[in-house]
């Protein structure tokens, strides 16, 4: 699919540095921002990762690609990263560090045509990468990002789907990450939707005809549960019998 898909948008990548930036709670915007550039070709995040961690649990719910480095030298993550993300063939490259050797990687990854956007630490961040970077975000930008990229979204199309339409794409979006073995959580599901179907632009697309708005993508992912429409064990999604026969 991402190949069809990008015939017609930008292919994105996230290469996360999480020993520079742990903090699991932007994960969700950092994943908005990302499919308003395109579609995700990747999301890899890097950590020593102990077992049974949390944060690693709650990446992996969003169908981020935990990469386990252990350390067998020093800066074995950022070398890791850099490496991987030296091979990547996306159009637009997404590092989450503010660590120094972002400014090599950025003049290699730009002597292939990629768009490189820093998101980094205010209070660590090497402000060099300022003037290398394409974009240059801090962390803390990120809900505000996220709100404008919506907005203006939503005033440029100004389209609306009804609650029924955004169940089908669900549905849809639910059946297609099965079909290809991914992990249908929420996060990753609400990506895709917006992905697949160009009319959903969010949560804040869904018309319902009582005039209320869903808050957030659980709550209209709960409607559904409610209603009928869908499965949710945890932060995953999964298909009721007769969506799968119909299927």
């Amino acid at each position: 699919m991402a190949r069809q898909i990008s015939l017609q948008q930008d292919l994105v990548s996230i290469y996360w540095d999480y020993q520079n930036i742990s903090d699991t709670k932007i994960a969700d915007d950092l994943l908005l921002f990302a499919s308003s550039l395109g579609f995700i070709a990747n999301r890899k995040v890097y950590s020593n990762w102990c077992e049974g961690s949390k944060a690693k649990s709650v990446l992996a719910s969003l169908d981020f690609d935990c990469i386990h480095v252990c350390y067998n030298f020093k800066n074995a993550v950022d070398f890791k990263l850099v490496m991987d993300c030296g091979h990547d063939s996306s159009d637009i490259v997404i590092l989450i560090s503010g660590d120094s050797y972002c400014e090599i990687l950025i003049d290699d990854l730009h002597l292939n045509s990629k768009k490189v956007i820093i998101f980094a630490h205010e209070k660590s961040a090497k402000l060099s990468l300022k003037n290398i970077a394409d974009l240059f975000y801090f962390v803390d930008d990120l809900p505000k990002l996220v709100e404008n990229k919506t907005q203006l979204k939503t005033t440029s199309l100004d389209e609306k789907i009804n609650y029924n339409e955004a169940i089908e794409y669900l549905v849809k979006a639910i059946n297609t990450a099965l079909r290809q073995k991914k992990r249908t959580g929420l996060g990753y599901i609400n990506n895709l939707m917006m992905q697949l179907f160009t009319k959903y632009q969010g949560i804040c697309s869904i018309y319902v005809s009582n005039g209320k708005k869903f808050k957030s993508f659980s709550q209209f992912v709960d409607a559904a549960v409610r209603d009928g429409k869908v499965q949710r064990q945890g932060q995953e999604l999964f298909l009721i019998e007769l969506d799968k026969l119909a299927a």
